[in-house]
């Protein structure tokens, strides 16, 4: 029975566990995601999400703090400069588990663990899925209300300026029609002349 153990010491001693634990703790502020076994990644969980949450009061009382556990001078002023702004507006869970499957050999089971938001691939997933278009009851996208083009001179409904440029349009044809007849005419009654002058020569 493992009554009252909630504590995994991975057979190892105090002052080794804490070493490791400090170390993997660096490794993981500093690179974003490690591999290490399942048993080891929910132990380190366990001791860096809290020097994560004390990260974001960023006095000196809370480096110190964080310095005595991790011992690493620009961890901590990578925890307190970077890490602390991206994770400001979670309120915990800092760090992901992902199963990998068994190592060879020993057929530990091995995991990723990583920093929650330095992850692109979840973060462009969960905006692709806002920016779909909202569905309504029978299935069809809800069409949004565009707005009606307006002819930008006059500020009118496009049918109306449609309108009026077909009228236009037409006019100007009957005003071509117009001129194309007016030098027929002319034309004739200068035959005419010529045709008189010739009979007088005659």
């Amino acid at each position: 029975m493992r009554h009252n153990k909630k504590v995994n010491h991975l057979s190892r001693t105090s002052s080794h566990r804490k070493a490791m634990l400090a170390n993997m703790s660096v490794s993981l502020i500093t690179h974003k995601r490690i591999k290490t076994t399942v048993a080891k990644a929910k132990a380190l969980r366990v001791y860096v999400e809290p020097l994560i949450t004390k990260s974001k009061n960023d006095t000196t009382h809370s480096r110190r703090t964080v310095f005595a556990y991790l011992k690493d001078k620009t961890a901590v002023a990578e925890l307190f400069r970077d890490v602390a702004v991206k994770v400001a507006d979670r309120p915990g869970g800092y760090t992901r588990i992902l199963k990998t499957g068994a190592r060879i050999g020993d057929n530990a089971e091995m995991c990723i663990i990583e920093l929650v938001d330095y992850n692109t691939t979840y973060v462009q997933e969960s905006k692709s899925e806002k920016s779909q278009a909202k569905r309504t009851r029978r299935g069809k996208v809800a069409k949004t209300a565009e707005p009606k083009a307006t002819d930008k001179a006059t500020d009118k409904p496009a049918s109306k300026a449609k309108a009026e440029k077909v009228e236009s349009v037409k006019q100007a044809e009957e005003v071509k029609e117009d001129v194309v007849e007016a030098p027929e005419s002319t034309d004739a009654k200068g035959d005419g002349d010529t045709n008189e002058k010739k009979e007088d020569a005659e």
